[in-house]
C-alpha cells in the first residue's frame, strides 16, 4: 500500500511516500517528467535495507550507511528494491535544473548535476530534507517562507561552489532590511514567498536568507512568526477580541494552534499572558 503527500516550494515538488509492504519489493521509481530528482530514505522497518538501483537486477554497488540519499539526473531510470521489508518512508524532491538555477540564483556551474549518485551521504543535506518533509502538511502561513528557505538551502548545498559562500556573513543594507520588513508587515499574516523578498533586495534567495539572519538574528520565517505573535500581543492588550478572533487575525489555523505557538515563544498561554498584564 502506498500513500503520498505532496507540496511545491520555489518550483520544487516534494513528495512524501510511505509504503506498507510484505517481503521482497522491486518497483520502478517514477519521477516527475523531465525532472532531476533528489531522494532520501527517512524510515524503514524490515530485515533488509531498501536501496536505489540503476537497473532492476543490478544491486547498488555502494555500501549501506544510515541516512542515505540518491541523486538522479532527468530521465535517469531508477528502481527501488528490498529483499524483505515491512514499511518505508522516503522523500523525493523533483526540480528542473534550469528553472532552479534561474529562480534561486545558484552558481552557473552545477558541478556533477549530470552524474547519478545511487547512494549519497551528507548528514546536513539529509537533515534539511527531513525538515522540509515535516512541513509538507503545515498550513500555517509561515510554512511558505520556511519551505522556501529550506529548498534554497538544499540547492546551495547540492550545487554551489564553497568559495561562492565566502563573505556571506554580511548583513542587508539599511534600505534592504527596511524594504523586507515593510513588505512582511504589509502582507501579514498572509503567506510570503522568499523569492519576492530576495527580489526586493536584488539578491539570490540563499544570499538573502543568510544576510537577513546576519542582520536580525532570525531567519525570515522566524521573523515573520515573531511579528505575528507581537501583533497578537497587541490585540490581546488593546482589544476585547476572543482567542479565536485573534488567532484568525494573525493567521493561525485556530485558537489551539495559536495558543501552542504563543506559549512556545512567550512562555505563557495567551489567556494567562493577557490576564497577567490587565490585572
Amino acid at each position: 500500500m502506498l500513500t503520498t503527500s505532496s507540496r511545491c516550494w520555489n518550483g520544487v515538488t516534494v513528495d512524501l511516500n510511505e509504503f506498507t509492504c510484505t517481503g521482497r519489493v522491486l518497483f520502478p521509481m517514477q519521477g516527475h517528467e523531465e525532472s532531476t530528482r533528489l531522494g532520501a530514505l527517512l524510515e524503514e522497518v524490515g530485515r533488509d535495507h531498501a536501496e536505489t538501483r540503476a537497473a532492476a537486477n543490478i544491486p547498488n554497488p555502494v555500501g549501506y550507511k544510515p541516512r542515505h540519499m540518491y541523486f538522479a539526473p532527468a530521465q535517469q531510470e531508477l528502481w527501488g528494491h528490498s529483499a524483505d521489508t515491512r514499511y518505508v518512508k522516503c522523500t523525493a524532491i523533483s526540480f528542473d535544473l534550469d528553472r532552479l538555477q534561474a529562480r534561486l540564483g545558484i552558481s552557473e556551474s552545477l558541478g556533477q548535476a549530470d552524474v547519478p549518485r545511487l547512494r549519497l551521504f551528507d548528514d546536513r543535506l539529509w537533515t534539511l530534507i527531513k525538515l522540509l518533509t515535516d512541513a509538507i502538511n503545515d498550513s500555517d502561513p509561515t510554512a511558505q517562507l520556511y519551505g522556501d528557505s529550506l529548498t534554497a538551502a538544499i540547492a546551495a548545498r547540492l550545487f554551489e561552489r564553497p568559495q561562492e559562500s565566502k563573505g556571506s556573513e554580511a548583513g542587508l543594507s539599511a534600505i534592504q532590511l527596511r524594504d523586507a520588513m515593510s513588505y512582511l508587515e504589509a502582507k501579514m499574516p498572509a503567506r510570503v514567498e522568499l523569492e519576492t523578498l530576495a527580489k526586493l533586495a536584488g539578491l539570490s534567495q540563499s544570499h538573502f536568507s543568510r544576510a537577513f539572519k546576519a542582520s536580525t538574528g532570525l531567519a525570515p520565517y522566524q521573523w515573520q512568526l515573531q511579528a505575528r505573535v507581537e501583533r497578537a500581543r497587541d490585540l490581546l492588550l488593546n482589544t476585547n477580541g476572543c482567542l479565536e478572533d485573534i488567532a484568525e487575525a494573525t493567521g493561525f489555523a485556530d485558537a489551539v494552534h495559536f495558543g501552542r505557538t504563543f506559549r512556545k515563544i512567550t512562555g505563557a498561554t495567551p489567556a494567562a499572558w493577557r490576564m497577567d498584564r490587565l490585572t
